[in-house]
């Protein structure tokens, strides 16, 4: 059966499942070699039908994002975490082959008039275990389709800076190691193709002396790159004489690491002497950072996005937590009046009094019409977009610092021609300063300052998160506020000093310091963004002096473990 026609199949099958109980649908799903942005367009569209989803803990990790709410995990534990997970999974073909498990639970579910996925590491085509059970579905009579993946063999060469293949046109081989027969091992011996190689870490000196053996020269350039596209990736370039010695050097060698798969790209012209040039993926300011950032997922969406865009590995632990405030009769008054036209202005000075508004404007029965006449303003871009999404749109919002400060210097003075009614409303945390209520009536304007909610101090984050923060296992934290700084060392530990300290501005930068920390990167303006983006330039500074001298790039994290050597050497 071709995957069209069983894809066709699958269609009148679904129409006949609805109807009458018929049999359900199996799409087979490459879910590439690890990084979750290779999934293809079809891909994210086959994950967001899925009813059911078969899947090992390191793919379920890649393509859990795009599964809808209450699809139904079976090969996952009872909680629905994976015991492991995707980052640094780069399998060769042969790593996905079907468990039986997995095979035995898509046939099940798909008897069951599921529509199933069984997503797969790398391509279905390349893994012969799925053949086997697209034989067994079509045995079976159930239909099912393919969605191609990015095949490990060519996305983490890609990611490590590797072309396969020269302007003349370079031969290229795709081998299995654990599968190789002494024929294979011969054949490539006595080529001068580029060879690409699934292998594991611990085997790849035994694949380079079956090459030298059958023929290749020991000075053959090679690459060797484990836990190819994700943010763990680590490539060796050395000859098929000296890896060995290069992956001893690098003290991975024997190591718990030994049994990880890797991808080994073997040739003259696979422009393996040109990877200090084309390794994008490494070089990048923050590759492989862990970066600690004191916000909640919902807060740290676009700020996570960014750095990892960077490179990074940003990890959310969330210091303030928001509650309700303990007299909500003051809000309550003041919605009512916003209602009845008792204000000119509303202002909004962050996301969480956004949100306050809103969970009151629900209590009522209210929703975005109710700000019709209302002038409306917000301290910055994220307020901004939280109101938007809510269905206002933003009368001002300042031109120049996203702040109080900058609120008020674009704020205009309170005109008695002009303005019908001289009162504002600024809902705000009951720790917000005074600088806006001040400024506001030194405009000439009333002020209802009113408490929307509460910060408290967050729960402490787990024992394995608040020993990284204290032993140096996170690169860099990002300070967003004073109080990110008081309540992470309050409810987790003094960061290392080994771990790099960035804040968002002076007075973050001077809390930062009177708790004993050294701030290495303060932002130029008091943006979360312009933070990231300070510490990235922190980042590729860093990496270009160690480049220049001569050394290895290394993490902040990964000079704690040499000091600590040196000191009880």
């Amino acid at each position: 059966m071709s995957p069209t026609t069983a894809h066709h199949s699958g269609s009148s099958h679904r129409g006949a499942r609805h109807r009458h109980g018929a049999l359900g649908h199996v799409t087979f799903l490459g879910a590439g070699p690890g990084d979750p942005g290779l999934l293809t367009l079809r891909a994210v569209e086959a994950l967001a039908r899925a009813e059911v989803l078969v899947a090992d803990a390191r793919v379920y990790e890649v393509v859990r994002a795009h599964l809808r709410a209450g699809v139904d995990t079976p090969l996952q534990p009872a909680d629905g975490q994976p015991a492991s997970s995707a980052q640094g999974s780069s399998a060769p073909a042969s790593a996905g082959v079907a468990v039986p498990d997995a095979a035995d639970s898509a046939m099940a579910s798909a008897k069951a008039g599921k529509r199933v996925v069984r997503a797969v590491p790398g391509d279905p085509g390349l893994d012969a275990g799925v053949a086997e059970e697209m034989l067994a579905l079509a045995s079976a009579g159930i239909p099912f389709e393919v969605v191609p993946g990015v095949a490990a063999a060519v996305g983490v060469p890609a990611y490590a800076g590797v072309p396969l293949r020269d302007a003349q046109g370079t031969d290229v081989r795709f081998v299995d190691a654990s599968g190789a027969d002494d024929r294979c091992w011969t054949e490539l011996g006595v080529s001068d193709a580029t060879a690409v190689i699934s292998t594991t870490l611990e085997s790849v000196g035994t694949v380079a002396g079956e090459l030298v053996a059958a023929g290749r020269k020991p000075d053959t350039p090679l690459t060797v790159t484990l836990a190819g596209t994700t943010t763990r990736q680590r490539s060796w370039t050395a000859t098929l004489g000296s890896v060995a010695q290069t992956l001893k050097a690098a003290k991975v060698l024997p190591s718990a690491d030994g049994g990880q798969p890797v991808i080994a790209v073997v040739g003259e012209r696979s422009a393996a002497a040109q990877r200090e040039q084309l390794a994008w993926f490494e070089s990048k300011p923050l590759f492989g950072w862990q970066v600690l950032v004191p916000r909640t997922k919902e807060q740290a969406a676009s700020l996570s996005d960014q750095l990892s865009g960077y490179g990074a590995v940003p990890a959310e632990v969330p210091t303030i937590a928001v509650e309700p405030p303990r007299t909500p009769q003051q809000m309550e008054r003041a919605v009512k009046g916003l209602v009845t036209g008792r204000y000119e202005w509303i202002a909004f000075t962050s996301v969480n009094a956004v949100k306050a508004v809103r969970e009151k404007f629900e209590e009522y029965g209210l929703d975005a019409r109710a700000f019709a006449g209302i002038k409306v303003a917000a301290v910055g871009e994220q307020t901004a977009r939280a109101l938007v999404e809510f269905g206002v749109k933003p009368d001002l919002v300042p031109s120049g610092e996203q702040s109080a400060a900058g609120l008020l210097e674009d704020w205009p003075p309170y005109d008695p021609v002009f303005d019908p009614i001289d009162r504002v409303f600024l809902p705000r945390a009951d720790i917000a300063t005074e600088t806006l209520v001040a400024g506001l009536i030194e405009l000439g304007w009333e002020v209802d300052d009113v408490t929307a909610y509460r910060t408290v101090r967050a729960s402490p984050p787990p024992a394995d998160t608040r020993e990284a923060i204290k032993g140096g296992g996170f690169d860099a934290v990002l300070f967003t506020s004073s109080s990110t700084v008081r309540n992470l060392v309050g409810i987790a530990g003094k960061p290392h000093n080994v771990t790099v300290i960035a804040c968002i501005g002076p007075a973050t930068a001077k809390t930062a310091e009177e708790h004993g920390l050294r701030v290495d990167v303060l932002s130029p303006e008091p943006s979360v963004h312009r933070l990231a983006e300070a510490l990235a330039e922190y980042g590729a500074r860093r990496r270009a002096a160690a480049v220049e001298a001569g050394d290895a790039v290394k993490r902040p994290s990964e000079k704690r473990p040499a000091r600590r050597r040196a000191r009880s050497s």
